[in-house]
């Protein structure tokens, strides 16, 4: 096949630190004759794109770091570079070349140094080098993998995170004379979680010296002990962990438990870590009662949910952090509370703002700047710090929030440096670029175009936004994605799109694995609605799917697909229902209660049978919340209605072909779900297929593993939708 000259050429020149090199990952992004011909989205086109992703504004606002992830798919691996951009000129310079992976970068406080984590010496570790990319030098060197860290303010401390060996939960260890044996002893919860088995290590924040150019073996401020992780599993991200300016406190997300009371728990606070004095305090439950509440808050007593993302105003005496309210809830509102270390006084700045935030930035230190999931967008929104509203009750002197930007867009991740603002921000139809926003009228400009040589030669399908009637007569946003060179005068068939969570936006995110362009491109028109129990539309719209999953959601998505299938270029003759996780679950459901509409389904790890999900999944909160309870508490009528409309006991009703997907190492809904519905549906002569994945857990990401996925994925829709 002929090729376009979009071949990277790519060069080790100014890295230094390492004696032998291993040799850079070859990528060749260009797209073929015959897809260029094409001109539409394939998952081999999508696999040669570019994965943008935002890193920060200079201290004075010139300059952005930046990563992009690439993948060589006859590898099958991807490996991340660093970028800087002069924000004046928009050139930009890769620094980091593609031997090694290159991640997490970040500017000195004086922004004459850039550090970042790379594997070039055979662990993850930290390196420093200026901000060309030349003098690049290892600071640490500890055993085993840095997963992330955070260099002071000051430059003469940081923090980094790694596995500590806490407690033994392999035979073998306990039974020094048993090397051989392999198998893992628990006396309590959570046996594994997300995708791996709890063999008693734990991820812990060190705090360690920088002298020079090396980074000192660090003290473990959460004790050799402790059996738990901060940051908290299973995503372990890093913004959970947060410098103040003088570099003399580190605050910290944790939820010290452990057990049944873990599992059972969202119990997490803010913990800050002073220096001098070791002295650990807990800012949301303090020994000493310190911490007083305003009227917007309630007592200590009644912040048993979530507390997150700690971040240290300019003056060091305020801690911004996202709280949410009830215990057990996930899928809670995020609080955005500020906490006075003089006063010792709470606020909630979002008591007035029916909305998420997210991604919390300080302006000055009587302001915030943070994203919100805003009708099926997210937003850039402000909101001032007024210590004199502590005490006061009136709902009439709450903060107010100002939404700043505005239009179809998500806007993933925002840094705000010197007055500029650069933000991570995508489409349904559009992949993540960089963009910076006007900080005063929002105004949004593109700013890189990493995937313009491929998005130039592919046409996308037109995308609607619709406002469909619901059962309960409220109108509900629903998201119409249409194949490229759309013709009305022909008929189509059509997806309903059920989304996962439950408690998920159906935004205007870019996916790489349930992407609506993709399947536009194969010649259906998609159906997305954001039926009841997504974020963005008020706490009251999310929390009504707690405790229904068989009830109004499902009747959301029904009047989803029935008001699309009235337009005359959608065929209603061949209609099919995918989903994931939750949309699984909506899926086995729908089978036994879709009254023909369907010709075809695709589960992918999808919830199929209640009780026996309660015994196989990790954090039980979550089912609790969103079931009501276990399964044997009879006198919970909440309990007792989510177990009796499990999708298990309306097999018996099932009479549509059916794709099942799964993953081995997917704890959080265990393939055993996926087996038992593949079971039944064979059991009971209905055409089915079973793909499992043996080293994929929740989702597929591997990059020839997410090729199998979609020929199967369209290769069954075409076969019983397009025939």
């Amino acid at each position: 096949m002929k090729k376009f000259a979009l071949l990277m050429a790519i060069t080790a020149a100014g890295l230094s630190g390492c004696a032998e090199r291993p040799q850079p990952l070859q990528i060749d992004n260009s797209l073929t004759s015959e897809e260029i011909a094409r001109g539409t989205l394939t998952p081999e086109v999508l696999w040669k794109m570019g994965r943008v992703g935002l890193g920060s504004l200079s201290p004075d606002g010139e300059r952005l770091l930046y990563t992009v992830t690439r993948y060589n798919m006859d590898e099958n691996r991807g490996v991340t570079a660093i970028y800087v951009q002069q924000m004046a000129t928009g050139e930009s310079r890769q620094l980091t070349d593609l031997g090694s992976d290159n991640s997490s970068p970040a500017w000195s406080a004086d922004g004459s140094r850039i550090y970042f984590l790379s594997d070039r010496s055979g662990s993850s570790q930290i390196w420093r080098m200026n901000p060309d990319g030349e003098g690049a030098k290892q600071l640490s060197f500890i055993d085993g993998d840095v997963e992330g860290f955070g260099v002071s303010p000051a430059g003469d401390k940081l923090f980094y995170v790694k596995t500590v060996q806490v407690c033994d939960r392999k035979s073998a260890d306990v039974y020094k004379d048993m090397p051989k044996s392999k198998a893992r002893i628990y006396d309590d919860l959570m046996c594994r979680h997300w995708n791996c088995w709890d063999e008693g290590a734990y991820r812990h924040i060190f705090v360690a010296d920088l002298t020079g150019d090396r980074a000192d073996e660090g003290v473990d401020i959460l004790g050799p002990d402790a059996a738990w992780d901060a940051p908290l599993a299973p995503y372990f991200d890093m913004g959970e962990i947060a410098w103040n300016h003088a570099g003399t406190q580190l605050a910290y997300t944790c939820k010290p438990l452990t057990g049944a009371q873990y599992a059972q728990s969202t119990d997490s606070d803010i913990f800050v870590y002073d220096l001098a004095s070791g002295r650990t305090t807990n800012i949301c439950k303090p020994l000493d009662g310190k911490v007083r509440y305003n009227a917007m808050v309630e007592r200590a007593a009644a912040m048993p949910g979530y507390d997150k993302y700690p971040v240290f105003s300019p003056d060091d005496k305020k801690i911004a952090f996202r709280s949410q309210r009830r215990a057990g809830n996930e899928s809670d509102k995020e609080r955005l509370m500020v906490w006075n270390s003089e006063t010792g006084r709470m606020q909630d700045l979002t008591a007035a703002f029916d909305y998420n935030a997210t991604n919390v930035l300080w302006d000055g230190n009587e302001a915030l700047w943070f994203l919100s999931p805003i009708e099926a967008t997210h937003q850039l929104c402000r909101v001032a710090y007024r210590p004199e509203l502590d005490g006061k009750a009136s709902h009439d002197l709450l903060p107010q929030v100002e939404v700043l930007t505005r239009g179809d867009h998500d806007i993933n991740a925002v840094t705000i440096e010197a007055g500029r603002a650069v933000a991570d921000i995508c489409t349904i139809s559009h992949p993540s670029e960089l963009f910076e926003i006007g900080l005063q009228d929002g105004a949004i400009r593109q700013i890189t175009a990493i995937n313009k040589p491929i998005l130039d030669h592919i046409r996308m399908g037109e995308v609607q936004k619709r406002w469909v009637e619901t059962t309960d007569g409220k109108r509900m946003l629903t998201w119409v994605i249409l194949p490229p060179d759309f013709d009305p005068a022909k008929k189509y068939p059509t997806l309903l799109y059920c989304e996962g969570g439950p408690q998920s936006v159906v935004s205007q995110f870019w996916s790489y694995r349930w992407n609506f362009q993709l399947m536009a491109a194969n010649g259906y028109i998609v159906v997305a609605p954001n039926r009841r129990g997504v974020p963005s539309f008020g706490q009251e719209w999310l929390d009504q799917i707690s405790g229904d999953y068989s009830g109004q959601n499902i009747r959301d998505y029904l009047a989803a697909i029935d008001d699309v299938a009235r337009e005359p270029w959608a065929d209603e003759q061949h209609m099919g229902c995918v989903g994931a996780s939750y949309g699984g679950y909506s899926v086995y459901f729908l089978a036994g209660h879709h009254e023909g509409r369907f010709k075809a389904f695709i589960s992918h790890c999808g919830i199929f049978d209640f009780e026996s999900m309660y015994g196989e999944t990790e954090e039980l909160f979550f089912i609790n919340n969103d079931y009501g309870g276990p399964y044997w508490d009879k006198s919970n009528p909440t309990a007792v209605r989510s177990y009796a409309n499990s999708p298990h006991k309306f097999v018996d009703k099932w009479d549509t072909p059916i794709l099942i997907v799964t993953g081995e190492y997917d704890f959080r809904i265990p393939y055993t779900q996926s087996l038992e519905a593949f079971t039944a549906a064979r059991v009971r002569g209905i055409p089915a297929r079973l793909v499992e994945f043996e080293n994929e857990a929740h989702q597929v990401f591997k990059p020839q593993n997410s090729l199998v996925w979609n020929r199967e994925f369209f290769g069954w829709l075409d076969k019983y939708l397009k025939q």
